[in-house]
């Protein structure tokens, strides 16, 4: 009797999971600023808001859990042009965070590992008299390039432009830009390979130094 309890338990969860998944004919899908064919976020979602500000390519998956947020809540149903911008065929793992406010650009072909965070977004720390929660935040752009593949539990912050075919290692955090086919990890990440033409070998100094680029000059950044 367990076992046939069990079994129909797990039996009714996959079919939640299946039919519960956010495609591009349901009516939901019509909030977003696009949703491609065959693309789909998993069942259950996290929190997801500002749809009409988020456009997602074609053959894309998107994790359960996810959270995918344009804007403040109250601009829950405004709609213009995309703030989040996913392209095509993305595979984003399970527990992925994509906050964005000014413009996170998400090229095609990027997959991840679960629980990956990025955000345009970060406080200022500055005022010594106000909660950090509670001062006004800086925003700078993030571009993620097509091909490449973001480690679990990775994070990128305000400002990073990631270049074409770029590996981040599980658990980094990247507060610079990184040129295109690179390797980076650590926190804050540091290249620790690039291709040079004819092989992936250790990089220069200037690759591991170079700043992101933001409208105004970065705080520290915050997870």
């Amino acid at each position: 009797m367990d076992r046939a309890i069990g079994d129909a338990i797990h039996a009714g969860w996959s079919a939640v999971e299946r039919y519960g998944a956010l495609g591009p004919h349901h009516r939901r899908a019509r909030r977003f600023h696009h949703f491609g064919t065959g693309s789909m976020i998993s069942f259950p979602p996290g929190v997801i808001f500002g749809e009409g500000r988020i456009s997602i390519g074609d053959h894309t998956t998107i994790g359960a859990y996810a959270s995918v947020a344009a804007g403040m809540p109250i601009h829950a149903d405004a709609v213009g042009d995309p703030i989040i911008r996913i392209g095509d065929r993305c595979v984003l793992g399970k527990g992925i965070g994509i906050v964005g406010h000014e413009r996170i650009e998400i090229g095609d072909d990027i997959w991840t590992g679960h629980y990956v965070y990025i955000t345009d977004q970060n406080h200022g720390y500055e005022d010594l008299g106000t909660p950090i929660g509670t001062q006004m935040w800086h925003n700078a752009p993030v571009r993620i390039g097509s091909g490449s593949w973001l480690g679990h539990g990775c994070v990128i912050l305000p400002g990073v432009d990631l270049g074409e075919h770029v590996a981040v290692a599980a658990g980094a955090v990247v507060t610079r830009d990184v040129p295109a086919n690179s390797v980076v990890a650590g926190v804050p990440a540091k290249v620790i390979k690039h291709w040079d033409g004819s092989a992936w070998g250790t990089p220069t100094t200037a690759l591991t130094t170079t700043p992101a680029t933001t409208s105004t000059p970065p705080p520290t950044q915050l997870a």
